[in-house]
C-alpha cells in the first residue's frame, strides 16, 4: 500500500504546480469518503471550456473495532464533460478505477445487483480490483473560490482476492478468486476549492 501513497502525493504534488489561473485547477476532498475514515484528495484541471479531467485518490488504513476492516487505497481517474461551463452545473463523466483491499468482519445482509455483501460479515477478502463506469453529477457554487459537487457513478469492477475465514486469521480458505460486480462505483459529496 506504501507506493499507492507515494504515487498519489507524487500526482498532487504535479497537478497542484500546473498553472492555476482562470479556474483552471480545483482541489476537493470528499465527505461520504471522510465519513467512512478514509483520506482521500481529488485534482481536477480544465482541458476545454466544457472539458475537465479529474483524479481523485482513497487511502484507509486502519482496523476498526471488533476486528472489522475496510482497508484499501484506491485510483480514480475520470473524464468529464460540463454542460454549460466548467466546475459548475450539471456534468457526465467516464472513469476508471484500480486500487487494492483488505475487507472483512463488517456485519451486514446486503445483497445487491447478484454480489452477496453480507460475505464481508464472516470473511476477510484481500486483494485487487480494477473497473470503469459512467457518472453523473451537479456543482453548486457557493462563493468565489468554493464549490459543492455530487456525483454517483455506475460501472463494472473486477477483482481477484483470496478468502481468510475472519478478520484477524492467517488460514487462507480459498485462493485467487475472482468476481464481476455491476453496480454504483463512484459515490462523492465533494467540497470544492477552485483556484
Amino acid at each position: 500500500m506504501k507506493v499507492g501513497v507515494k504515487t498519489v502525493l507524487f500526482l498532487a504534488i504535479f497537478f497542484l504546480g500546473l498553472s492555476a489561473r482562470g479556474q483552471k485547477v480545483v482541489v476537493k476532498t470528499n465527505v461520504l469518503y471522510d465519513a467512512l475514515y478514509t483520506i482521500n484528495a481529488g485534482v481536477e484541471i480544465g482541458l476545454a471550456p466544457r472539458w475537465t479531467f479529474d483524479l481523485s485518490a482513497n487511502y484507509n488504513a486502519w482496523t476498526l473495532s471488533h476486528d472489522r476492516r475496510w482497508k484499501h487505497w484506491l485510483l480514480q481517474p475520470e473524464a468529464r464533460y460540463w454542460f454549460c461551463d466548467r466546475f459548475a452545473g450539471h456534468f457526465v463523466g467516464a472513469h476508471l478505477l484500480g486500487g487494492k483491499c483488505n475487507v472483512g468482519g463488517l456485519k451486514n445482509h446486503f445483497k445487491f445487483l447478484g454480489t452477496d455483501f453480507s460475505n464481508l460479515s464472516r470473511r476477510r477478502y484481500q486483494g485487487w480490483f480494477l473497473g470503469a463506469g459512467v457518472a453523473y453529477g451537479y456543482a453548486w457554487i457557493l462563493g468565489k473560490h468554493w464549490n459543492v459537487e455530487a456525483e454517483l457513478g455506475f460501472g463494472w469492477i473486477y477483482t481477484r482476492y483470496d478468502v481468510y475465514p475472519c478478520a484477524n486469521c492467517g488460514k487462507k480458505l480459498q485462493e485467487d478468486k475472482a468476481h464481476n460486480y455491476v453496480g454504483p462505483t463512484k459515490a462523492a459529496i465533494n467540497l470544492v476549492y477552485t483556484f
